[in-house]
C-alpha cells in the first residue's frame, strides 16, 4: 500500500481520473436517454434533424474519449497501487455534476443550442436538472476535500 506522501502526490491525478470518467458517463447517459430513447433533443437543435443526428454522433464520441481517458488514468493509478476510491468517486460526482451544470446553464440557456425538453413550461425541467447538478458537485467536493484532508494535504 502507498504511503501518505505518495497518496498526497497523486490525489489530483486520482480526482482527475474520476472527473473525466464522470464527464464521460454523464454525457453517455444524457445522449443515450435524452437524445436516443426519449427523443427530447439533439446536441445541436438549430438546424435540420440530420445535422442534429450528426452532432449527437460527435457528442457520443466525446463521451467515450472522456470515459476512456479517465479509465487510462485509473489503470495507471491501479498499476502503481495508489488508487484511492474516495477521491476517485468524489471526482466522478464532480465530473457528472460539472457536466450537467455546464449543459444546463451554458448550452441550454446561454448558447441555446438545445433545451432539455421542448415543452411550454421548461422551468421545472431546468430547476430539477440544475439542482441535481449542484447536489452532485457538493457531494463530489465533500468526498475530495475529505480525502485530501485525510491524506495530509
Amino acid at each position: 500500500m502507498a504511503t501518505n506522501n505518495v497518496v498526497k502526490k497523486y490525489t489530483s491525478r486520482i480526482i482527475w481520473s474520476g472527473i473525466l470518467f464522470g464527464i464521460g458517463i454523464a454525457a453517455f447517459i444524457d445522449e443515450t436517454v435524452f437524445h436516443q430513447l426519449l427523443h427530447w433533443h439533439h446536441f445541436y437543435d438549430k438546424s435540420t434533424k440530420e445535422i442534429g443526428l450528426v452532432s449527437d454522433g460527435f457528442f457520443h464520441a466525446f463521451s467515450w474519449f472522456a470515459t476512456i481517458g479517465g479509465l487510462f488514468l485509473f489503470a495507471d493509478l491501479r498499476r502503481r497501487q495508489i488508487l484511492q476510491f474516495k477521491p476517485w468517486f468524489g471526482g466522478i460526482f464532480l465530473g457528472i455534476g460539472m457536466f450537467q451544470l455546464y449543459d444546463g446553464t451554458i448550452q441550454h440557456k446561454l448558447m441555446r443550442i438545445h433545451q432539455i425538453r421542448y415543452v411550454e413550461n421548461i422551468l421545472m425541467y431546468d430547476l430539477i436538472w440544475n439542482i441535481i447538478a449542484v447536489v452532485l458537485i457538493i457531494l463530489g467536493l465533500f468526498l475530495t476535500v475529505r480525502s485530501r484532508n485525510k491524506a495530509g494535504g
